[in-house]
């Protein structure tokens, strides 16, 4: 039998290239245990058209952030005839970015924090903080970019100075931010695997949030729960939201929902289709727990890969 031959995408030129490198590096030495033969493409020195001379089997793709889960790389995928894992075009675009998804949450009755859309282009600070009076949002308010993974660019703002301050700041890198209101209580996230919820583990980190050093350090310290400490009731139900939001949005492979958990509620910031496989990812601490291994999560994630998604 010929080896089949796999092409692991990874770096790329996104905020997250460090941990996209990171990622890609843990998924090909699976890929080696795993029987096959396996070559790696970054997007920051190759051409993504470069990426059909390659002949690969299957495209295995690693990258995280701008590029890489907007639905761009998707479609160069998509163009070499080559099938990839993880979800595809539109729902990867509309997954990156946080307008889209809070819209499409919001319409198929999915808690989400109150929040307000921001350009760059015409924006009046005086106009915005008036609306901000009007509809009733209440201090933290957290602001953050519009596409942009792995808390990058998150910033919680305590008073109106605060909140000026921050989106002079992000105005300067982002033409588009969220604002929205700060949601307490407990951190949770849900991954799913091919439609179907592996479990929900809760964060306690010792930061302010769960921010990129919370996510990324291990002397970040943050407390892993698995599985997370809520009724079995309340447990079942995040497991079947996080389900339905990844039907709703047509995803593909692995997703990992990030909620917060207050007042008998679940709230749903985000739906991340790229998410870590790192040896500190939450996404293979769930599937360790359900029994299923680093190399028999890449391996599901392989048997998954097609096109036209």
């Amino acid at each position: 039998m010929i080896k089949k031959k796999i092409l692991v995408v990874l770096g790329g030129n996104s905020r997250e290239r460090e941990i996209s490198i990171k990622t890609g590096k843990a998924c090909i030495s699976a890929i080696k245990r795993l029987g096959y033969k396996v070559e790696k493409f970054d997007p920051k020195k190759n051409s993504f058209f470069d990426i059909k001379k390659s002949r690969s089997n299957i495209i295995f793709n690693a990258l995280h952030g701008e590029e890489g889960e907007d639905g761009y790389a998707q479609s160069f995928f998509e163009h070499s005839k080559i099938p990839y894992t993880h979800s595809g075009v539109i729902p990867s675009m509309n997954a990156m970015n946080k307008l889209t998804s809070k819209k499409i949450f919001i319409k198929n009755k999915i808690k989400t924090p109150l929040y307000e859309y921001i350009k760059k282009k015409n924006f009046s600070m005086f106009k915005f903080i008036k609306k901000l009076k009007n509809k009733k949002f209440k201090y933290p308010l957290v602001v953050k970019p519009n596409n942009e993974g792995s808390s990058i660019g998150v910033k919680i703002c305590k008073n109106l100075v605060n909140l000026k301050k921050n989106i002079k700041a992000l105005f300067k890198i982002y033409d588009t931010l969220i604002i929205e209101n700060f949601i307490g209580g407990q951190e949770i996230q849900v991954a799913v695997l091919n439609g179907k919820a592996l479990g929900a583990i809760e964060l306690k980190p010792k930061r302010k949030f769960y921010d990129y050093k919370a996510k990324y350090t291990k002397s970040a310290n943050t407390d892993h729960i698995m599985p997370a400490n809520i009724s079995n009731e309340k447990y079942n139900e995040v497991l079947k939201i996080a389900e339905r939001t990844h039907k709703i949005l047509r995803c593909r492979g692995v997703t990992r929902s990030d909620f917060k958990y207050i007042n008998n509620k679940f709230y749903l910031l985000e739906i991340n289709t790229q998410p870590g496989m790192t040896n500190l990812s939450l996404v293979p601490e769930i599937a360790s727990y359900k029994k299923i291994s680093f190399d028999k999560l890449v391996q599901k994630l392989i048997l998954d890969a097609s096109l036209n998604k």
